[in-house]
């Protein structure tokens, strides 16, 4: 503790910015050591459980992380050729989160066109479909992150109170199913956004229906890793949809009919009858 109060002295100099972050690195190593360090004496490490088909299928899901980089680490451009005289080139860019209604073709030079070129907008905004895809991905590369220290580090307590493994069938429930409605969501989107930035904008483009005016589509940035993270979506729901049995095998849910047919006859057995 010595060394935080010399550092934060130090930060303190720099900045006060520097010195409450490390005033906020000193409370949360605080309450590590006071909340998680006690309990992870209780660990009972077996990373055999990662051959287990449950435990195997958390390890698969991590890669709900690929949906997240190929989508929001997506950048493109899409070009226009413009000839009135001469050949000037017009560029401009879109990404993650695809508010394509921001996006503006400009003139190359103040003087293009005689001055008269209207910038162009592209059309359509198509963040919250790309927003909501890529939240689920985090959400659930870090659920399975908790759920496989669990599994290896904790499997017996999970195994002896019943909620846990009733909340993890909910849990995979829900998430396949969000994982079927956000990757539909976000194919749609995808393909109006193929439409909106390929060809077709030169018809909604007024400059380029001036007298003496050519306008050619020239190019657009690939877009195969969006069409990846369409598919790691659909790998991702099957994975969660898959993955429902082994959750529902580790509750009591599957023995729960067989309990209630087997009653009556213990009950009789306890009579003497």
């Amino acid at each position: 503790m010595v060394e935080t109060g010399a550092g934060l002295q130090g930060c303190a100099r720099v900045g006060p910015g520097c010195a409450w972050w490390s005033w906020f690195q000193t409370q949360i190593q605080t309450l590590l050591a006071a909340l998680v360090w006690p309990r992870m004496a209780g660990a009972r490490l077996d990373f055999g459980m990662l051959l287990e088909p449950l435990t195997f299928f958390k390890v698969l899901e991590i890669f709900a992380i690929f949906a997240f980089a190929t989508c929001g680490g997506f950048q493109g451009e899409t070009i226009l050729l413009v000839s009135q005289g001469m050949v000037n080139k017009t560029v401009t860019g879109f990404a993650y989160p695809f508010r394509l209604d921001t996006i503006v073709f400009s003139a190359p030079d103040p003087n293009f066109c005689g001055g008269t070129w209207t910038d162009v907008y592209l059309e359509g905004n198509f963040s919250s479909s790309a927003q909501f895809f890529i939240m689920l991905a985090v959400l659930v590369f870090l659920t399975c992150i908790a759920a496989l220290v669990v599994h290896i580090g904790y499997k017996h307590v999970y195994n002896q109170n019943r909620r846990f493994p009733l909340t993890d069938l909910v849990i995979t429930v829900i998430t396949a199913f969000w994982w079927l409605v956000s990757t539909s969501a976000w194919a749609k989107v995808l393909a109006d956004i193929k439409m909106f930035t390929e060809a077709s904008i030169i018809l909604g483009t007024e400059s380029c229906k001036a007298p003496g005016t050519t306008c050619h589509f020239a190019a657009v940035t690939s877009m195969g890793a969006l069409n990846m993270s369409v598919v790691f979506g659909l790998i991702n729901m099957i994975l969660w949809g898959g993955n429902i049995w082994f959750v529902y095998k580790d509750t009591n849910l599957r023995n729960q009919p067989n309990r209630i047919s087997q009653s009556p006859a213990i009950y009789q057995i306890q009579r003497g009858e």
